[in-house]
C-alpha cells in the first residue's frame, strides 16, 4: 500500500488479489438465477416433481435472495463482514452438495432455498468488502465497474454452463461447479479480506427482519406471476400486500432506536437518487431479457444451448463500458452527464430493439449489446456513487439496499413491459385462432405443429409477427422510459459533486 499526504491510501496487490477471489461467489451467486433453465428438464425426468414443485425449483432461490438482502446486509454491518461471506461460503457450498446429490422435489427445493440463503449473505458482503478495501475514489469506481459487469455476465452464463454441463454429465453437476470457488474463497478469504464491522452498531432490530420478508416477498411474486400469467387478482393482492408491509417497514426504520436500514443513509449526498436511478437502471435491462430469449427460440427457432450460446454475443463488450465509464468521471467530464448518456445508449438499443424484424438475428444482438452497455455503465456509476455516499459502517446495508432494488426493478419491468408485449399479442392473433394460440406464442406454435400443412405454417407465421409487434410496443415504451431517465439523472445528479467532503463517519473496527 503507497500513501500520498493529501490522498487516500491506494489498494495494492493484496487488495486487487483479493477482488478477484470476491468475484468468483459473486459470479456463481448470479449465475444460480439462471443456471437450472435447461437442466429443468432432466430434474423433472429424474425427480418427477409437481407442476407447483417445479416453479419452486425455479423460483424459490430468487425469492429468498431478495427477501434476505437487507437483513444479510444490516448483520454483515454488526457481526463483520468478511466472517458473514465466509459463513455464507460455507451455507452455499453444503447447499450446492446437497442440492446436485438431492433424491427428491422437496429436498432440491429446500437446498434451492439455502442457496438463497447463502447467495444473501455473499452479495451485499462483497461489496461491502469492496467499499472498505478501495477507499481511492479512482480505484474504488474500477472496482465497482468490475462488480457490476461479473454480476451481469454472470446472470448471461448460467443458462449456458447449465446447457452445457446437463449435455455431457448428468443434471447435479450444475450444482458441484461452486463447490471449487467456495472452497478457494474458504482458504484465502482469511488471508486476503480484511475483517470489518461497525464499532457502535447497536441492537440488531429483529422485529425488521420479517417486516421486510412481508414487504420483498409478496412484492416479487406478485410481480413476476403478473409477468408470466397475465393480469390476475390475486397476484395484484399479493403485491398490494407486499406494498402495504413495505409501508409498515418504512415507518419502523424511521422511529427505531436501532433501525435495520438507517434513515441516514437518504440523508447523504447523492443515495437516493443513485438508488432509484439503479431501479431504473435493472427495469431497463430485465426488459429486454424477457422478449429476447423467447425471440431466439421460438421465432428464430434456436435450440435452447443454441439460443443460449447466441445470447453470449452481447455479453462482449460488457467489460469494456464499466471502465469506460469510470474513466469519463476521472478525467474530468460530469457523472451526470455520464449516467444520462449511458441511459440514452440503453434507449438507443431499445429504438434498435423495436426495428427488428421476425428474421433480424444480427440486429437484435447488436440491439441487446448497445442496451447492455448503456445500463452496465449506468449501474456501475451509480452503485460507486452510493457506496461513496454511504457511511463506512453502514456499507452492507447500503449494499444490500441497491441489490434489492435490482430485484424490484427487473420484477416490475418484466410484469410492466411484459404485459404490453401480452397484449399487443393477444390483439394480433386472429379471433379464429384455438384459445391456446391466444395466451403464448409457445400455446401457438404448439398447435400450429398439430395443424395440417399450410394452416399450421400460417398461424406460427401469425403468431410470430404478433410476437415481435408485442415486442416492438415494449420497446418502444422502454425508450421512452429510458430517456426520461436520462433526463432524470442529468437534472438530479448534477446537484451531487463527484467527490463531494462527507460527513465525518464514526470509526470502523477492523482486524
Amino acid at each position: 500500500m503507497t500513501t500520498t499526504p493529501h490522498a487516500p491510501p491506494r489498494a495494492g496487490r493484496r487488495e486487487w488479489t483479493a477482488l478477484g477471489v470476491l468475484m468468483l461467489p459473486l459470479l456463481l451467486v448470479s449465475m444460480d438465477v439462471s443456471v437450472l433453465y435447461f437442466a429443468i428438464p432432466a430434474i423433472s425426468a429424474d425427480l418427477e416433481p409437481s407442476a407447483a414443485q417445479q416453479l419452486w425449483i425455479l423460483d424459490v432461490y430468487g425469492f429468498v435472495l431478495a427477501g434476505l438482502l437487507m437483513t444479510m446486509g444490516s448483520l454483515g454491518d454488526r457481526v463483520g463482514r468478511r466472517r458473514l461471506l465466509l459463513i455464507g461460503a460455507a451455507a452455499f457450498g453444503t447447499a450446492s452438495l446437497v442440492a446436485a446429490y438431492a433424491d427428491s422435489a422437496g429436498t432440491l427445493i429446500a437446498a434451492r432455498a439455502l442457496l438463497g440463503v447463502g447467495g444473501a449473505t455473499l452479495m451485499p458482503s462483497t461489496m461491502a468488502l469492496v467499499r472498505t478495501m478501495f477507499t481511492d475514489p479512482g480505484q474504488r469506481a474500477k472496482a465497482i465497474g468490475l462488480w457490476s459487469g461479473v454480476m451481469t455476465a454472470g446472470i448471461a452464463l448460467g443458462s449456458v454452463l447449465s446447457g452445457v454441463l446437463v449435455e455431457h454429465f448428468w443434471w447435479g453437476s450444475v450444482f458441484l461447479v461452486n463447490l471449487p470457488a467456495m472452497v478457494l474463497l474458504l482458504v484465502l478469504g482469511p488471508l486476503l479480506l480484511p475483517e470489518s464491522r461497525s464499532e457502535h452498531p447497536g441492537r440488531f432490530d429483529w422485529p425488521s427482519v420479517p417486516l421486510s420478508l412481508a414487504a420483498v416477498l409478496p412484492a416479487i411474486y406478485g410481480l413476476k406471476e403478473l409477468a408470466a400469467e397475465g393480469w390476475n387478482v390475486r397476484y395484484a393482492l399479493s403485491v398490494s400486500a407486499g406494498m402495504l408491509f413495505a409501508t409498515l417497514f418504512v415507518h419502523r426504520q424511521r422511529t427505531a432506536a436501532s433501525p435495520l436500514i438507517s434513515p441516514v443513509l437518504f440523508r447523504r449526498p447523492g443515495f437516493g437518487p443513485a438508488m432509484a436511478l439503479n431501479l431504473v437502471a435493472a427495469f431497463g435491462m430485465m426488459g429486454s431479457a424477457y422478449f429476447t430469449t423467447q425471440y431466439l427460440q421460438s421465432v428464430l427457432d434456436k435450440g435452447p444451448l443454441e439460443a443460449a450460446l447466441w445470447s453470449l454475443l452481447p455479453s462482449a463488450p460488457i467489460g469494456l463500458a464499466a471502465p469506460l465509464s469510470a474513466r469519463l468521471v476521472q478525467r474530468g467530464v460530469p457523472r451526470a452527464h455520464v449516467v444520462g448518456g449511458g441511459f440514452a445508449v440503453a434507449a438507443c438499443g431499445y429504438v434498435l430493439l423495436a426495428l427488428t424484424g421476425t428474421g433480424s438475428l444480427w440486429l437484435l444482438l447488436t440491439a441487446c449489446a448497445v442496451l447492455a452497455c448503456g445500463i452496465v455503465a449506468v449501474m456501475a456509476l451509480v452503485v460507486d456513487l452510493a457506496m461513496t455516499a454511504a457511511p463506512v459502517e453502514k456499507a452492507g446495508a447500503a449494499s444490500s439496499l441497491m441489490e434489492t432494488g435490482t430485484e424490484f426493478g427487473g420484477a416490475l419491468s418484466m410484469a410492466f413491459l411484459g404485459s404490453i408485449g401480452t397484449a399487443v399479442y393477444r390483439h394480433r392473433i386472429p379471433g379464429s385462432a384455438p384459445a391456446p394460440a391466444h395466451e403464448t406464442l409457445g400455446g401457438a406454435l404448439a398447435v400450429a405443429g398439430r395443424l395440417p400443412g399450410r394452416a399450421g405454417d400460417a398461424l406460427a407465421a401469425v403468431a410470430r409477427e404478433a410476437f415481435t409487434s408485442g415486442m416492438h410496443a415494449a420497446a418502444v415504451t422502454g425508450a421512452v422510459l429510458l430517456a426520461g431517465a436520462a433526463a432524470a439523472a442529468v437534472a438530479t445528479l448534477r446537484r451531487v459533486r463527484d467527490h463531494e467532503p462527507l460527513a465525518p463517519e464514526p470509526r470502523e473496527a477492523a482486524v
